[in-house]
């Protein structure tokens, strides 16, 4: 921490990785000793087509080329906006046909929060344990981890935790709330994956009370899961979906969509009910069109089988006690947060990155840029092998 802070830098732990990155490409970034890493977990899900793809670069040379930030969001027409909306549109149900950029995923929480209580009118709000939105005051307010929470409390009144794929979350859906808000696919929880039956049945008790579904695919969505989005898994819609990380393609963007109807009471009444100056800036757009682009070519079938082998070579180590996986979102779960710590440093001093989950000691995580090959795979399995190795042996030692 105190070299960053020499630097002048504000840190967010006391231990940070500290690694002096000095160029990134494809599944790989470059340390200033010249140490190469493989990238497992694509910078928490934003790397997702991989670092420095040459389409993004080429879009955002040419966006760069034209204009940068030229007027605060929706005041004028930006070719790159509306081509990054075209292409994610074109991907949604056509219930969602408006979209809302913003700078990153917990501002689109945000904004879905307000987006809820303008269209229907109620001020309350139904959230999961386990559930991991942000940072944000409000989308803290919504995360359930209550070490997270409580050095900020008082947050906003009005929030009511229900277990995730549990009945009781669909019996407490009474009317008065304004949404229940869910990560289709849990994150920071372990990668959690719900019952098919039970979502479909919480989009009726849902669409019953006239209560708004928020999906928060800000991390398992755009391709993550083997699927453009997540929520396609379970044959839902929501009424807000919530985007962001690999929305830009590496470059900081986040969306909430809805339809038009719903969008228009953000517009009047107050005019200006939600304004920002950053949100959909060009460059960032330009990324994520070109981001977009990509993902209407990944072959999901072959992401699949490499995702499933992935899977089952990882559950043939005795080390590991569980895996969670749907696409290349993977929890891996060992006996202790001991061993997760060993393995996650093990695997870095020897040139493989993953990473820990805030509020899951027992797991670390694997999320792979979706263009990894069967190689850069092997690779990486085979550097996590010798960590787990390394700890099996340790235990014997020290028993």
């Amino acid at each position: 921490m105190e070299d960053f802070l020499h630097r002048g830098l504000a840190q967010t732990t006391l231990h940070p990785l500290n690694l002096k990155v000095s160029s990134a490409s494809g599944v790989y970034f470059h340390l200033e000793d010249g140490t190469k890493m493989l990238d497992f977990i694509s910078g928490i899900g934003v790397s997702s087509f991989g670092h420095n793809n040459p389409a993004i670069v080429e879009a955002l040379h040419q966006q760069i080329d034209r204009h940068l930030h030229v007027m605060v969001y929706g005041e004028v027409q930006q070719e790159a906006q509306d081509l990054a909306a075209s292409r994610l549109r074109g991907l949604l149900p056509t219930s969602l046909d408006a979209v809302y950029f913003v700078n990153s995923g917990a501002e689109a929480i945000d904004g879905a929060l307000k987006l809820a209580r303008r269209v229907t009118g109620r001020k309350n709000f139904i959230a999961m344990e386990g559930g991991y939105h942000g940072n944000t005051f409000g989308a803290l307010s919504i995360s359930s981890n209550q070490d997270r929470r409580e050095p900020f409390e008082p947050l906003l009144d009005g929030v009511q935790f229900v277990p995730f794929n549990h009945e009781d979350a669909l019996v407490a859906i009474d009317g008065t709330q304004a949404a229940v808000i869910a990560e289709t696919v849990q994150g920071d929880a372990g990668i959690r994956i719900p019952d098919i039956e039970w979502i479909k049945r919480l989009e009726k008790r849902c669409n019953e009370t006239g209560t708004l579904l928020i999906l928060d695919e800000i991390q398992c969505g755009i391709g993550r899961t083997g699927k453009p989005f997540a929520f396609e898994h379970f044959d839902v819609t929501p009424d807000i979906l919530c985007l962001g990380k690999a929305l830009g393609g590496g470059m900081p963007l986040g969306a909430f969509v809805s339809s038009a109807s719903s969008m228009r009471t953000l517009a009047h009444e107050p005019d200006l009910g939600h304004i920002t100056t950053f949100g959909g800036h060009p460059v960032a757009c330009a990324s994520s069109a070109a981001a977009l682009r990509l993902l209407e070519k990944v072959d999901w079938k072959a992401l699949e089988m490499r995702g499933a082998r992935l899977e089952n070579q990882l559950k043939k180590h005795s080390a590991v006690k569980a895996v969670r996986r749907l696409g290349y979102f993977i929890a891996v779960d060992m006996e202790s947060p001991e061993a997760i710590h060993f393995c996650v440093e093990h695997a870095r001093k020897n040139g493989l990155l993953i990473f820990y989950f805030l509020s899951t000691p027992n797991s670390f995580r694997i999320a792979p840029p979706l263009i990894i090959s069967d190689e850069e795979l092997n690779e990486g399995m085979t550097l996590l092998n010798h960590a787990f190795d390394a700890w099996v042996l340790q235990r014997v030692s020290h028993p």
